[in-house]
């Protein structure tokens, strides 16, 4: 097996991207893409404040000490001007353009932001791949490529039609003035990406890419080409979110993506269904942001640093303490969140809201409605977006996909989510957009605005920071983020407060450690920063570890693969069997299937086996001396030389044929290949390669 990490990804929003090689298929692990990126583009130069009241403008000279502090640090680096003033384009993964389209069999998707990529490779005309998502995943993905496409198409109205060829911005004397901070996210550290980013695609392509989508249930079994049997199973980061099982007539491999044990939205992470997996792929990265934080909690990743019971911890840690805390967690940040929406809105401001998680949306909505009924706070919550009825819709119609609370909820009669008596009693009104006459004529001030998109460039978001961004008294609600100061900044001076607030995104490093021991893998493949942190440990199997745009080769899962022989052919085993090299060989008459990720062998007619004739077969393994004397002797001219594979997994012998004509052998351990170009040479060849054999 060899695996590939194409992109490491950044968190819930850019998730990681690879491709791992089974048993001669290529699967590749999500196709996201970094919409982080976008933070390059300057937003649109235009304000909605001329359609609404323009009681926000009085506090246009006020700001905040730390908003200040902000600001001074920002102009020394970038102003606002130097943002690229046009249509903006899209960063995917670069690596995953210098593989064949064509050489893609499978296309596994974790979670929605996971498929924000995918039109790009299916509009292709030589893709062919097979693509399984969750239904619920598929169709959260759905609505956001949707969206995005909508959102998109506001830029494109002020832009104009599209450049023919590169854009202007592209062009290497307009990328060499972009300051430093923006280079490096446009071309990458190493200057070599800029070759990822591609114009939006269209909505054509993506209907397109969602009816090559098979879609699955959590624990459903799909099968590819026979060979490969595939389930999703829940991961707990988002609805519809997973990892997969992908189970080979060589072994099973897990992958195991970002992972929440106790979500208070979405179905929990089903860890016990990953247990003694042949290789775990461990693509969980919030572990490896932890290493750092987590220095208290955790001795160094070096062995001497190890008291001599350390060894201990892994056989007393309880597999409930895996469960703890992480539902109680979100929803303290929840009602934190709450808190400071009220606290906003009792000073007369308003609240704006473009968090990008579906499940989180859901949980805020829900909970500020209950917030502002207990307070006796009437103000009215607004949601705008291209998809936000179907969203709503849709979220109360899948309590499968939902946590255990939830599902007690609807068990009891009562709607999973309470938007819809919320939109009834006029407390929350939704909109397909900020200019539509639903939400200009219901327009209230102070109010609650959940909007995208979470970049701050595309959508409602950025309208409304426009109108509040002067606003001391406003609040604006954001995902912690490392490029928050680019982000803001074509909207400084920024008098708005900012509370930005993380949520759980993943395996953290102290409950990563003891979660391996539980699951007990032969082979597990983890981040580089992560594998002196678990090597130390001494786990009980062996521990690989990859970078970025690196192969990682995984030593044989299984000598031999496992048979089902029919019972009728069961007694030709103990008829017919001869001790060869200290084996025991029998010859069947059958024929050999692969069902279900398994090999079959059954009974076929007997007429039609009774009338081939069978032929000779060789066994053993070629030796490298035996060979050449018998070359020699056939007049040969010939000479050896030794080398490496060229993934230096494994030693390779090479015998170059001068005379009577070229060719080539190449000798391996596990195979032989012979090229040559006529046919009188090979047979040649042959017969000495089968003289160096055992017949049977």
């Amino acid at each position: 097996m060899k695996f590939t990490c194409l992109s490491e990804g950044r968190g819930y929003y850019f998730p990681p991207c690879h491709i791992v090689n089974i048993c001669g298929f290529r699967v590749l692990l999500d196709c996201p893409l970094d919409l982080s990126a976008l933070a390059v583009f300057s937003p649109l130069p235009i304000v909605i404040s001329s359609l609404l009241d323009e009681k926000a403008s009085i506090h246009s000279g006020q700001s905040s000490s730390n908003s200040e502090s902000v600001r001074q640090e920002v102009s020394e680096l970038l102003h606002s001007k130097n943002l690229i003033q046009a249509e903006p384009w899209y960063k995917t993964v670069k690596s995953l353009q210098l593989w064949s389209i064509y050489s893609i069999d499978v296309v596994l998707i974790s979670s929605p932001m996971g498929m924000l990529g995918l039109p790009f490779l299916t509009r292709l005309k030589d893709f062919r791949a097979k693509i399984y998502a969750t239904e619920a995943a598929s169709r959260l993905g759905k609505l956001m490529m949707e969206d995005l496409i909508s959102m998109h198409m506001e830029l494109r109205q002020f832009y104009g039609p599209e450049e023919s060829g590169c854009p202007q911005w592209m062009t290497w004397e307009k990328l060499e003035l972009l300051p430093r901070a923006l280079k490096d996210i446009v071309l990458g550290s190493e200057r070599t990406e800029l070759g990822g980013w591609m114009s939006i695609y269209s909505a054509a392509d993506m209907k397109g890419c969602m009816e090559k989508v098979q879609f699955l249930k959590y624990a459903e079994e799909a099968y590819y080409n026979g060979s490969l049997t595939i389930k999703a199973l829940s991961s707990g980061l988002e609805i519809g979110a997973c990892n997969w099982n992908i189970l080979s007539p060589k072994g099973n491999i897990i992958y195991l993506s970002g992972s929440v044990f106790a979500s208070a939205t979405a179905t929990s992470f089903d860890y016990k269904a990953l247990e003694r997996s042949d290789v775990l792929l461990y693509s969980d990265f919030t572990a490896c942001n932890d290493v750092d934080g987590e220095k208290n909690d955790f001795p160094p990743a070096t062995g001497s640093s190890y008291s001599s019971n350390i060894g201990s911890c892994w056989e007393t840690i309880p597999e409930s303490w895996l469960d703890s805390d992480e539902y109680s967690e979100e929803m303290e940040k929840v009602s934190f969140i709450c808190s400071c929406a009220l606290d906003t809105i009792s000073d007369g401001g308003s609240v704006l809201i473009p968090i990008g998680r579906p499940g989180v949306m859901l949980q805020l909505l829900e909970n500020i409605s209950l917030s502002l009924e207990s307070s006796n706070l009437k103000v009215p919550i607004y949601f705008v977006s291209s998809v936000a009825e179907e969203l709503l819709a849709f979220s109360n119609i899948i309590p499968e996909w939902l946590s255990s609370q939830l599902q007690e909820r609807f068990c009891s009669g009562q709607p999973l989510f309470t938007h819809i008596q919320l939109s009834n009693e006029k407390k929350l009104f939704v909109s397909p957009a900020i200019h539509s006459s639903k939400f200009l004529t219901s327009w209230q001030e102070p109010c609650i605005v959940f909007c995208p998109h979470w970049s701050l460039r595309l959508g409602p978001v950025v309208h409304l920071l426009q109108r509040w961004c002067a606003d001391p008294n406003s609040l604006l609600i954001i995902e912690e983020r490392a490029d928050i100061k680019l982000a803001l900044l074509p909207f400084e001076p920024m008098s708005m407060k900012v509370l930005q607030c993380s949520f759980i995104s993943g395996i953290k490093l102290k409950k990563a450690i003891p979660l391996l021991k539980i699951l007990q893998p032969k082979h597990v493949l983890v981040p580089e920063s992560l594998r002196p942190h678990i090597s130390c440990w001494n786990p009980k199997f062996s521990v690989h570890s990859f970078s970025e745009n690196e192969t990682v080769v995984v030593p044989k899962l299984k000598t031999f693969a496992d048979m089902d022989i029919a019972m009728d052919m069961a007694s030709e085993l103990l008829i017919d069997t001869k001790m060869i090299q200290g084996k025991n060989i029998a010859r069947l008459k059958g024929e050999l299937l692969i069902e279900q990720g398994k090999y079959r062998c059954v009974l076929r007619n007997k007429q039609v086996l009774s009338s081939q004739v069978r032929p000779l077969l060789f066994l053993g393994r070629v030796d490298l001396d035996s060979l050449l004397m018998a070359l020699k002797k056939m007049g040969m001219k010939v000479a050896a030389q030794h080398a490496q594979s060229t993934d230096g997994s494994e030693n390779v012998s090479l015998i170059f044929i001068s005379e009577p004509n070229e060719a080539l052998i190449e000798v391996t351990s596990t195979q032989t290949t012979i090229s040559v170009g006529d046919e009188t040479t090979a047979s040649l060849v042959s017969e000495a390669v089968r003289s160096t054999l055992v017949c049977f």
